[in-house]
């Protein structure tokens, strides 16, 4: 059976960049394209080259891609040429074979916001895309508000599809702009636009997640006919977003209908990258990852309920719709006061803790844990510290080294800009083996600005660990979440840490104290215990 060709356009450089608090350096575009094109899309978008400086150095250093790289403006301003167009000139200056000019389809936006007659902006289309075309630049229209244009004036919106066309426009995307068209008009509408006269391999699809239905609106499109889909990774964009290509890649290449009847760039074994990239696109922007993001967040292959865990342990796919490992995930069972024994069983055999159905002390471990979240611990999110509890339980934790004393003082003084500042330090006393070992460390950056207790302890703690300084010199603390669990004067606190190693490797362990610096510290010591081992550290 001879299946469609899908083309994937990758937007993340250009349109994701207009997420609030979004803005990529330079080394950061061209980082995210090169793991972009290890995908296997078929275009990149780099940027609107001109509209600012950082764009326009990309396009100066942009990586040789398999994709198309494409450089993004918009169609000539009435009253010049497109020869005499500085904004155009800037874009095709970029030096891309492809090039995506946006433009209006709306009645309202032509004579509202731009100011000008229909016809004008008609002519303003084909002009543009002739020039890129004869220049031969392969061109795609952007339709922005097409939607909403096909609603109020569907001849006039149509229209402007085909004057791009008509003057050499390879691609004309439909842009649902502001995020309000759902799925069922998405699917009508497209299939309308081919019925008048534009076939689907000159049909693209460009949602925004205002409603929350990017991904459904452009799988509308396609199963109406539309064979070039645009969108973001993480679903970066506007606003609430563009549709969300992490989430659509998989569903096309491991999901019915979708996987029978359409081939794309991307190949099935590229995917166990997916998750990967994704998270190396948050941690650029600093971000924690959303742990409930379909195919790639930490939970999304998560099974709490003891009912699941145990139809989980006999076959995988009775709680999972795809194997984690395809999208380059991992199964988690986490364990909880709702946990049972075939829970802990699995969660047990995935830290690599083979322990008989039988084993006595199974029980045990289930009435800690059941105990401590009743304190105010979380082992629901904090698999490293839920481990090394049970093997504590098991006699299966080494002793690398001890914990003889720690503080934390902090002190106002003034800096060199004399101005206030606090200034923690942190002491950890360890001993290993025979030998104790004093570590100091402060908390405060070059302009003087405190960085707290908890920084300061992090520090101290793995500034000289003696022979497992090795193991951790590569730990990083990744994310850091304060709860108070119980109110009053008698208030706990909880500190779930996320750390994450030079491997990419991540994980999560707790504390709970009265203390927030107790708390933080015991969170901060699992997450090095854990580390040690997993490593297979030696015992001193």
């Amino acid at each position: 059976m001879t299946r469609d060709r899908l083309t994937l356009y990758d937007t993340t450089l250009r349109d994701g960049q207009q997420t609030q608090g979004v803005q990529f350096s330079t080394p950061e575009k061209i980082r995210i394209a090169e793991a972009l094109d290890t995908l296997g899309l078929d275009y990149i978008e780099g940027g609107w080259p001109g509209a600012n400086p950082t764009d326009s150095a990309f396009f100066d250093a942009a990586p040789k891609t398999r994709a198309k790289m494409t450089a993004f403006g918009m169609t000539k301003r009435s009253g010049r040429s497109a020869e005499n167009d500085e904004v155009l000139a800037a874009v095709m200056n970029a030096g891309t074979d492809t090039v995506c000019l946006v433009g209006k389809s709306h009645v309202f936006h032509v004579e509202t916001a731009l100011g000008i007659s229909l016809d004008e902006n008609l002519d303003n289309l084909s002009k543009s895309f002739t020039h890129l075309t004869a220049q031969s630049r392969e061109a795609l229209f952007d339709a922005e508000h097409f939607f909403d244009g096909y609603r109020a004036n569907p001849d006039y919106a149509l229209s402007c599809l085909h004057a791009a066309l008509e003057a050499g426009a390879r691609w004309v995307v439909l842009c649902d702009t502001n995020g309000g068209t759902l799925p069922d008009e998405i699917h009508r509408v497209v299939g309308e636009v081919m019925a008048a006269g534009i076939p689907g391999e000159k049909l693209g699809i460009h949602t925004h997640n205002d409603t929350e239905t990017a991904v459904a609106g452009s799988l509308a499109a396609v199963d109406a006919g539309a064979r070039q889909i645009q969108g973001t990774l993480n679903g970066l964009g506007e606003r609430c977003g563009n549709a969300n290509l992490t989430t659509l890649i998989p569903t096309l290449l491991l999901k019915e209908p979708y996987a029978s009847q359409f081939e794309t760039g991307v190949h099935v074994e590229a995917l166990d990258s997916l998750t990967r990239i994704s998270r190396m696109l948050d941690d650029i922007l600093n971000r924690v990852p959303h742990r409930h993001a379909p195919y790639v967040g930490a939970s999304a292959f998560a099974h709490k309920a003891g009912l699941h865990a145990s139809a989980i342990l006999k076959d995988p796919s009775t709680y999972e719709h795809v194997d984690p490992a395809v999208v380059g995930n991992t199964r988690i069972v986490p364990m909880s006061n709702q946990a049972g024994q075939s829970n802990l069983r699995r969660r047990l055999a995935e830290a690599g803790l083979e322990v008989a159905r039988d084993n006595p002390a199974l029980p045990g471990i289930l009435d800690e844990i059941k105990a401590r979240e009743d304190q105010g611990y979380s082992y629901d999110t904090a698999q490293a510290s839920f481990e090394l509890l049970a093997r504590r339980a098991l006699g299966q934790l080494p002793t690398f080294f001890e914990v003889k004393r720690y503080k934390v003082t902090v002190e106002r003084r003034k800096n060199k800009y004399n101005k206030t500042v606090s200034l923690s330090e942190a002491v950890v006393v360890v001993k290993i083996g025979d030998q104790k070992m004093l570590s100091v460390s402060e908390s405060m950056d070059d302009t003087g600005s405190d960085r707290g207790p908890v920084n300061a302890l992090s520090k101290a703690l793995a500034k000289d660990l003696g022979p497992y300084q090795r193991y951790i010199d590569d730990i990083r603390l990744v994310d850091f979440k304060v709860r108070i669990t119980q109110g009053g004067t008698e208030a706990v606190t909880r500190v779930i840490i996320d750390s994450e190693d030079g491997s990419g490797r991540r994980w999560s362990t707790v504390g709970v104290s009265p203390n927030i610096v107790d708390a933080s510290f015991e969170a901060l010591l699992d997450a090095v215990v854990w580390k040690l081992v997993r490593d297979g550290a030696p015992v001193s």
